[in-house]
């Protein structure tokens, strides 16, 4: 009995600890790169305050500061915003000289225009996306830092701005090189290879999904609308990770314009799929069945079971391949035989999607060989899909700003250029953040005050026992490594922005120099004013919000429906291509928190317009005129019913000559446009008719 007893008490001894061992092991394992990018946000910062040390420039935390802000987990982001902050640095120190030089004694033309300038870049910063919107936020800020150390007491410039503009841009410059090459030292980078992994994933669900609707036409069809208007969302998602990868290679850099059209590419195969699953949805069992098999047939059957395990391992094992199979396909979809426009829309809707997918897997080839040959060109397209946003940002930099010199020199508070500058920072930064700008300005306040004890105890608790620069890099090192692995490990939104706000500003208000100074009043006025500057962000977010979700994503249907109307009757862009391509730019300017029946409207939209400039440029050749005219007309006026009547009156006229004449096949594609542009504007008539006169 002792013995069994024994025996109970032991045996769960030794799995418990290869329990523990394994679960160790794996959070070692875990830890690892997050802790690595810690020591690297160390190494960045320690690295620029040696440099700017040893060149004895005036304020060297800003080469930290600046080492620090370029330090992101992936070496895409960093190498990327290290080089817009570059450019924005520039510019911001070119425009502070300008300022001064033109109002060298005019202390309120000085003050005024210091404020529209940060007013227009905030607007720059809203109407441009990733890291240029962070290039013009930069320009903004930069020139107000600069101003910082030129203005006097009440805010009067001096006649040492070009070389105080001079030092902080190389302060500045020296903390993105330093933080460069410790990154680029230390990290392969990883962006690339996920955003191919995007591409293959979101391609292969469309894939599948599509081949399922084909499949299933003739059973009880599922409604895909909301798998599609998802992946819609996902799509527009993966612009930043675009900007990542560009960030790691400059022949990425340099084929933009091939991921760029990778994108537009999904929208393209997303609109195809609509398309099909709309008809489908119309026809009877029998009906669908039948026609569904047709194309089925023509489907390449690599694309058939696109859904299958590893399919988007397939798709990046061999993307030259599986280009050559979608081209293929799509062209015998082009000129595959049908005998009624039900059958040509599907073909031509099929083909659509393949070539979609084309586009996506030149993408996939360029990210995952580098070295093949890719179609594409250099160019950069800036689309510009709503201006007020960018107004009600500059509107509120310019007030807050303007407010904050005005105090400032009303009272003739010491450290109020402090505040200028970081209310300046949040206000600039968090603008084009939307409805997420005040809960991302609450958690910038929080982490600067956080970084206060933080910044205060190494300070005035480590530094004065310290003498050499290896121990002033150790005692940084715990402030700057568990913030890093925070910065790296943690997927909660709060608690990232408010760790991330807390390294940024942990060494402005250490305030390191050659020359140490253990001043605990000049301390806590620097820090009082930086802090009111934070909180001074929030309240502006508060009392001037910014635009809503639900009000951005309706203005941006707004004008598409007006541009869709004047396409009917107005002169026609140069090329379809136009059309896409500010239809592309909306969506991806619809935030993220839009409703899935915008992105769906705004991609019908897409359809629609594409079917009205194709009937338009083939109605000389088919007589399409009276019919055609009447539906456009209607269309423009809101009125998609009658628009629809007419069409059906255009599709009976065209089906009535025999089929023997030579325009009987372009008379087939006309009638699958008819049959698609009917459909659009039957499944959305709420949105098409939006705005008539009653």
């Amino acid at each position: 009995m002792a013995n069994a007893t024994y025996e109970l008490r032991q045996a769960p001894k030794g799995p418990a600890r290869g329990g523990w061992g394994a679960a160790l092991a794996g959070a070692a394992r875990a830890a690892g790169p997050p802790l690595l990018f810690g020591l690297r946000l160390c190494a960045s910062v320690c690295l620029a305050l040696y440099v700017a040390f040893w060149l004895q420039l005036d304020n060297a935390y800003w080469a930290g500061t600046s080492a620090a802000i370029v330090c992101q987990p992936q070496l895409g982001a960093s190498m990327r915003k290290a080089w817009f902050r570059m450019v924005g640095t520039i510019v911001g120190a070119v425009m502070i000289v300008v300022l001064n030089a033109c109002f060298p004694q005019d202390r309120a033309a000085f003050l005024t225009l210091l404020a529209l300038w940060l007013a227009i870049c905030a607007f720059a910063a809203t109407l441009m996306r990733n890291f240029a919107s962070y290039s013009a936020a930069l320009a903004g800020y930069t020139a107000a830092i600069i101003a910082a150390d030129t203005l006097g007491a009440t805010g009067g410039p001096d006649g040492q701005v070009f070389m105080l503009a001079v030092t902080r841009a190389s302060e500045i410059c020296i903390g993105i090189v330093c933080a460069g090459v410790v990154l680029a030292g230390t990290d392969f980078g990883g962006s690339q290879r996920q955003l191919a992994a995007l591409f293959a994933t979101v391609a292969s669900e469309i894939t599948g999904l599509f081949a399922g609707t084909l499949t299933q036409a003739g059973s009880r069809l599922p409604d895909t609308r909301a798998q599609r208007r998802e992946l819609t969302r996902r799509v527009i998602a993966l612009d930043p990770a675009v900007d990542r990868a560009i960030g790691e290679s400059s022949q990425l850099r340099y084929h933009s314009p091939v991921l760029q059209r990778a994108v537009e590419g999904l929208f393209t195969a997303l609109d195809g799929w609509r398309g099909v699953a709309a008809h489908l949805s119309g026809l009877s069992e029998g009906a669908a069945q039948q026609e569904a098999e047709t194309v089925l047939c023509s489907l390449p059957p690599a694309l058939r079971s696109a859904r299958e395990s590893g399919a988007s391992a397939r798709w990046m094992a061999d993307p030259v391949g599986l280009r050559g199979i979608c081209e293929d396909g799509k062209r015998t979809l082009l000129v595959l035989p049908a005998g009624t426009p039900s059958q040509r829309l599907l073909a031509d809707q099929t083909a659509k999607v393949l070539a979609g997918l084309a586009h996506v897997l030149d993408g996939l080839t360029l990210l995952v060989d580098a070295g093949r040959p890719v179609p594409g060109h250099r160019g950069f397209r800036l689309s510009v899909p709503d201006l007020l946003p960018g107004l009600v940002n500059a509107g509120r930099a310019f007030v807050t700003i303007g407010a904050i010199e005005l105090f400032w020199v009303v009272t003739a508070w010491p450290n109020g250029v402090s505040a200028i500058v970081f209310s300046a920072v949040t206000v600039l930064l968090l603008s084009p953040k939307g409805d997420q700008a005040y809960a991302g300005a609450m958690a910038f306040a929080l982490g600067v005050a956080g970084a206060v004890p933080a910044a205060a105890i190494v300070k005035f608790a480590v530094l004065p026992g310290l003498e050499t620069f290896p121990a002033f890099c150790v005692a940084l090192g715990l402030c700057l490594v568990p913030v890093g692995f925070v910065m790296a490990q943690s997927r909660q939104p709060v608690v990232l922005a408010v760790v991330t706000a807390m390294g940024f500003n942990f060494m402005p208000l250490l305030a390191p120099t050659n020359q140490m100074s253990y001043d605990t009043a000049a301390f806590y006025n620097s820090a009082l004013a930086i802090v009111v500057g934070c909180v001074v962000a929030p309240l502006s977010f508060r009392l001037l919000p910014p635009l809503s979700p639900d009000l951005r994503a309706r203005r941006l249907l707004a004008p598409t429906l007006r541009d869709l109307r004047r396409l009917t009757i107005g002169p026609l862009p140069p090329t379809p291509e136009a059309w896409q391509d500010r239809l592309y730019g909306r969506l991806e300017a619809l935030p993220d928190q839009a409703e899935p029946l915008q992105r769906a409207q705004l991609l019908a939209a897409l359809s629609v317009g594409d079917d009205i400039m194709r009937l338009r440029m083939i109605s000389p050749l088919l007589d399409l005129g009276p019919e055609l005219g009447a539906a456009l007309a209607a269309l423009a006026q809101g009125d998609s019913a009658a628009a629809t009547t007419w069409l059906a009156r255009l599709d009976h006229r065209l089906a009535s000559p025999p089929g023997a004449q030579p325009d009987a096949v372009l008379a087939l594609h006309a009638r699958a446009r008819i049959l698609a542009l009917s459909e659009a504007l039957a499944g959305h008539a709420g949105y098409f008719d939006a705005g008539a006169a009653a």
